[in-house]
């Protein structure tokens, strides 16, 4: 492989966006119809009370494999985004943005399904959003919508994906 080839490069796939916009069941259906690994950062943070300090030398130890992984959680922010892709590009992978968007009534019915109260729903989704920044024009995020099918999303990535 040959260090200034971004196409030779393993890539490391960032999936982004509010919460129950389906980004989770985007990021795991793909990754396991193509065999990657996937991995919520947020999820691996909260499960093992681990600090954003940790969850970064996990991340680099995870690349250290130079397989094409699936990554989700802890990306809410330009900063969040930023900090991942250094690592990402420092272990020799290509980065690539996925920003799984979805109108707010589906957000809204998902959480209250998920919480099974109008209240906590909402204020999951408030306090996701107030933390949350849409990405940058440098970021070249490739968007999905959340409520299209997996195959349709899949040509889309796999369309913007070439087109990086």
């Amino acid at each position: 492989m040959m260090e200034g080839n971004r196409k030779n490069r393993p890539r490391a796939l960032l999936v982004f966006g509010a919460p129950a916009s389906g980004k989770t069941t985007f990021a795991e259906k793909f990754a396991k119809k193509f065999g990657l690994a996937f991995y919520n950062l947020a999820d691996l943070m909260e499960e093992h009370d681990f600090s954003r300090d940790t969850i970064l030398i996990i991340l680099e130890q995870i690349l250290k494999t130079g397989q094409t992984v699936v990554l989700e959680g802890c990306l809410d922010t330009e900063k969040d985004r930023t900090e991942i892709r250094n690592v990402i590009r420092k272990s020799g992978y290509e980065p690539a943005l996925v920003w799984v968007q979805t109108d707010i009534s589906t957000i809204r019915q998902r959480l209250k399904t998920r919480y099974k109260s109008v209240s906590k729903a909402k204020d999951a989704y408030e306090k996701a959003v107030a933390e949350m920044e849409a990405p940058i024009d440098i970021e070249k995020p490739i968007i999905l919508s959340g409520k299209h099918t997996f195959e349709t999303q899949t040509r889309h990535v796999i369309a913007g994906l070439a087109d990086l």
